[in-house]
């Protein structure tokens, strides 16, 4: 359920827009907007901060009892169609005063692996079907410039500023609650200060979060696209084009919060591939060791338990193969039992080697990239080490004799001499230990960290999450160090390597 900012860079046949409004009506659209300008701006502040936004950081959230029980979510859902369920929303603290308790799906009686826990129609649930109210619009759409989290944010932020007239008010007090926060109660990096953000220093995950922040910035540029092909929110809101009607924070507040939430399912079209659905995530806790996920049956999504539960358990669902950058960067979250949980190396071959081309095409036989990306697995870097070591030797064959040798074989071998494995070993000690010095703590000072109960939630996940990095290369460089000392002459120096690889 990796539900990543993607950027869609394949290339697509040309697009067949659907015809443009007539003449006049564009003039009557142009005409109003410049009428309405000034309106708009001088209320811009208060509408930002209020109805036009889905979540608003900097607003304390103050709603009575009343209202918060009148708008129950649950209720909503069974008056307008939901089945008889085994599940009822509790709620735990929130470790920002400011903010109101996280709420979640709990089981509401006990339960047995592969009860239905709740079956929520398809007409409680938000797909770009439904927003864009054409399956070929949303197929043009987002296979090109726009991800469907950037649609699914827009529409909601739209029906938010019909307040208690938008059919969803009820689902959207309940994300606006969350506001982004998964079970943890910690916001998408996307949502941290640069101080904050500073908390991941020497983390790969630093530069994702960047990444994917200039990623919904180049959306943000694309939403009138949607606003104009999606016929839906032309007709309904005929006057307010996207990106003069939000500014850009709170759409990317709104992008975070759908980030949070949306629900991948499987073997749908394409316009319901991803979905919204009230009782799903955030108000399910995401698992790395759980089965269970929503899926599509007749009518419906529903889920399925893969465990049993006692009234009052939370319930949990499968998040996918997801390592732990990507749980942070999406859900809040880090898991310390991850399974999939993993760093990237990527090696490249030096392509100033005169022997360069020859090597190319003996990686490639051999199912390699003359870029190649290795995958260090928790609690596998043995295997990661052994998978690169063919590749990074190849690098290192400099004699001519040699190298038609390696071609004219039919595996990765390449002839190795203890020189050669010490250069090569050489290598990834000094990668390994230059990436762990930068980070700016060590193993022992992030443990201490992670023992004080009142650190800061954020300070909290980094935390975890560079340390899970840190025993990563740590176990890494220990395998090396390893084989190194099994090499028969300790005292033989490293050969020349004119053209060595290129590790990052």
């Amino acid at each position: 359920m990796d539900v990543a900012c993607r950027q869609h860079n394949r290339i697509s046949p040309p697009i067949q827009f659907p015809p443009r409004p007539p003449i006049s009506l564009l003039s009557r659209i142009s005409t109003s907007l410049f009428k309405n300008r000034r309106i708009r701006r001088r209320n811009h502040l208060c509408l930002a901060s209020s109805s036009d936004t889905l979540v608003d950081g900097k607003t304390r959230e103050v709603v009575s009892k009343k209202e918060d029980e009148f708008h129950d979510l649950k209720s909503w859902m069974h008056k307008n169609g939901l089945p008889p369920c085994k599940v009822v929303l509790q709620e735990r603290p929130s470790h920002d005063e400011k903010h109101r308790p996280i709420r979640y799906v709990a089981a509401s009686e006990d339960l047995q692996a592969g009860d239905v826990a709740f079956s929520v129609p398809n007409s409680l649930v938000v797909t770009l079907e439904r927003v864009l109210g054409n399956e070929t619009v949303a197929e043009l759409l987002t296979t090109n410039k726009l991800s469907e989290l950037a649609c699914l944010a827009l529409y909601l932020m739209y029906e938010k500023k019909q307040g208690k007239k938008s059919f969803w008010y009820p689902y959207i007090r309940e994300l606006d609650r969350q506001r982004g926060r998964g079970q943890l109660a910690v916001e998408s990096p996307l949502l941290w200060s640069k101080k904050e953000l500073d908390y991941l220093t020497g983390s790969p995950t630093k530069a994702e979060v960047l990444e994917r922040a200039e990623g919904i910035k180049r959306e943000y540029g694309e939403l009138d696209t949607v606003w104009f092909m999606a016929g839906s929110l032309f007709q309904q809101y005929p006057y307010d084009i996207p990106t003069e009607a939000f500014p850009f924070e709170i759409f990317k507040q709104a992008f975070v919060a759908v980030q949070s939430c949306v629900v991948h399912l499987q073997k749908v079209s394409l316009a319901r591939r991803f979905t919204l659905v009230p009782l799903g995530p955030p108000l399910l806790a995401y698992r790395s060791n759980c089965k269970a996920m929503l899926t599509a049956v007749d009518g419906a999504v529903q889920l399925v338990v893969d465990r049993p539960y006692e009234a009052g358990d939370p319930i949990v669902v499968w998040c996918g193969p997801q390592p732990n950058s990507k749980l942070l960067l999406n859900y809040g979250f880090v898991d310390e039992d991850n399974a999939y949980d993993r760093l990237l190396i990527k090696a490249a071959l030096n392509t100033e080697d005169p022997q360069y081309q020859d090597k190319r095409l003996v990686a490639q036989r051999n199912g390699k990239l003359s870029v190649q990306v290795f995958q260090v697995h928790a609690g596998k870097e043995k295997e990661a080490v052994s998978d690169m070591l063919p590749y990074l030797r190849l690098g290192y064959v400099s004699d001519p004799s040699e190298m038609q040798s390696v071609i004219s074989s039919q595996g990765p071998i390449c002839p190795v001499s203890p020189c050669m494995e010490r250069a090569v070993l050489d290598q990834l000690v000094d990668y390994f230990k230059t990436r762990l010095a930068g980070y700016p703590t060590t193993l022992r000072e992030d443990e201490c960290l992670l023992s004080d109960s009142h650190l800061d939630p954020k300070k909290r996940v980094a935390t975890q999450l560079v340390r899970l990095e840190k025993k990563m290369l740590s176990a890494c460089l220990q395998v090396a160090l390893d084989l190194i000392s099994q090499l028969p002459d300790h005292t033989i120096s490293p050969c020349p390597a004119p053209y060595a690889p290129i590790l990052r």
